[in-house]
C-alpha cells in the first residue's frame, strides 16, 4: 500500500516537511495546498508531479488522498483537523495539537470514531539524541532522576499570534513527557511582555512532577544565544543533551553528592565541608569519568514523516499519539492560567 499525502500549509515548517515526505518508503507526497498562489508555486516547483490547489475541500473530497498533514496555524487545527477525519483522512498535526485541551479530545474522539491515525508533530521525540537518553534513564544507570531544567533561547522569531510558552515549550514539554514517562502534578510559571503588550517574550517554568522530580523550563526569543539545552540530574549520574552542539549531542557525567562511609576507599569520592559532624558517614563528592557516546545521528523530521506512513500502513499507535499532544496542552493551559494569574497580581498592585 501506498500512502498518499497531502500537505495543507507552506509557510515556515511546511516545506521541511514536503522535503521529507517526498522521501518516505510507502508514501507519496501527492497534494500541496496552501492558501497563498505564490507560496504554492514557490514549493510546488520543487517537486514535479505533484497536485496543487489552494482549495482545502478540494483535498478532502479526493479520494486518493489517504493522509493529511497540517502545519497551518494552531487555531486552525481543531476545525481543518475534524473536517479531515471527517473525510477519512489519517493525520498529522503540527504542534501543538490544538488551542485547547477540550479540542484535542474532539479530535482524539474523531480519530477513535474512524479507526483513523491521529498524530501530533512532537519532533523533537524523534531526536536520536533524545531517544537515547530516554534508554539511559530507563536503564536505571542515572539512578533516581532528581531534577531537569532545560533552556530554549534565541534571537528573533518573534510571533504575534502565540507568546514564547505556546511557540516553544511545547518542545520541552514533550521531551519531558517522553523521558519521566509521566505527567506534571503541578505547574508554576512567569513571564514578562518586552515587546508586544500582553505577549511574553520571556518565560520561566516550574513543574512538579510524580517521586518528586522537579523541572524548570527556561523559554525567550529575546536573548543573544541560541540555547536548546536539557539537563537531567540522576542520584547516580548527570547528562547534558545539547541539540545546537554538532558533535556532542550528549554528554554523561560519573557525577554525584553521595552519603557514604567515611572509610569508603573509592578514589573517585572527595570530602565535601560540612558545618555538621558525622562519626560514620561523610556527605562526599564522587567525580568520575565524562562519556560522550557516539550517535548515528540522522533528521529527526526523517524519522518523525517515516514513522507516521508506518503507523498508518501498521496501524500502530504512534509514539506522539493524540494523548501525548493532549497531556503537552494541558499543562500548557496550565502554565498559561499561572501567567495569567501573575498579570492580573500585576494590574491590581499598580
Amino acid at each position: 500500500m501506498t500512502v498518499n499525502i497531502a500537505l495543507v500549509g507552506l509557510g515556515y515548517w511546511g516545506p521541511n516537511l514536503a522535503r521529507n515526505f517526498a522521501a518516505t518508503k510507502g508514501g507519496k507526497l501527492h497534494t500541496l495546498c496552501d492558501a497563498r498562489p505564490d507560496r504554492l508555486e514557490h514549493v510546488g516547483a520543487q517537486y514535479p508531479g505533484v497536485r496543487t490547489t489552494t482549495d482545502f475541500d478540494t483535498v478532502l473530497a479526493d479520494p486518493d488522498v489517504h493522509a493529511m498533514v497540517l502545519a497551518t496555524p494552531p487555531k486552525t487545527h481543531h476545525p481543518l483537523g475534524l473536517a479531515a477525519m471527517a473525510a477519512g483522512k489519517h493525520l498529522l498535526v503540527e504542534k501543538p495539537l490544538a488551542n485547547t485541551s477540550a479540542e484535542c479530545e474532539d479530535l482524539i474522539r474523531a480519530a477513535a470514531a474512524r479507526s483513523l491515525t491521529l498524530m501530533v508533530g512532537h519532533v523533537f521525540v524523534y531526536n536520536p539524541a533524545v531517544r537515547r537518553v530516554r534508554e539511559l534513564i530507563a536503564s536505571g544507570d542515572l539512578g533516581d532522576i532528581l531534577y531537569v531544567y532545560s533552556q530554549r533561547l534565541n534571537a528573533g522569531q518573534v510571533r504575534q499570534d502565540a507568546n514564547a510558552l505556546w511557540n516553544f515549550a511545547p518542545h520541552d514539554l514533550s521531551i519531558l513527557t517522553y523521558w519521566l514517562g509521566t505527567v506534571p502534578v503541578s505547574v508554576v510559571a512567569r513571564g514578562y511582555a518586552f515587546v508586544q503588550p500582553g505577549i511574553d517574550d520571556v518565560v520561566f517554568m516550574t513543574l512538579d512532577y510524580p517521586g518528586g522530580i522537579g523541572a524548570n523550563v527556561h523559554i525567550s526569543w529575546l536573548d543573544p544565544l541560541k540555547i536548546r539545552r536539557m539537563t537531567i540530574v540522576g542520584s547516580e549520574k548527570m547528562v547534558v543533551y545539547d541539540d545546537v552542539s554538532a558533535d556532542e549531542k550528549i554528554t554523561i557525567y560519573d557525577k554525584a553528592v553521595k552519603k557514604t562511609a567515611a572509610s569508603d576507599p573509592d578514589p573517585r569520592l572527595v570530602s565535601l565541608p560540612s558545618y555538621e559532624t558525622f562519626d560514620e558517614f561523610q556527605v562526599r563528592l564522587r567525580l568520575g569519568d565524562v562519556l560522550i557516546p557516539r550517535l548515528d545521528f540522522a533528521e529527526p523530521l526523517r524519522f518523525e514523516t517515516q514513522h507516521f506512513v508506518d503507523c498508518i500502513v501498521s496501524g500502530r499507535t504512534p509514539d506522539t499519539d493524540g494523548e501525548a499532544g493532549l497531556q503537552v496542552v494541558r499543562t500548557l493551559e496550565a502554565a498559561q492560567r499561572s501567567l495569567d494569574e501573575q498579570a492580573a497580581r500585576a494590574r491590581r498592585a499598580s
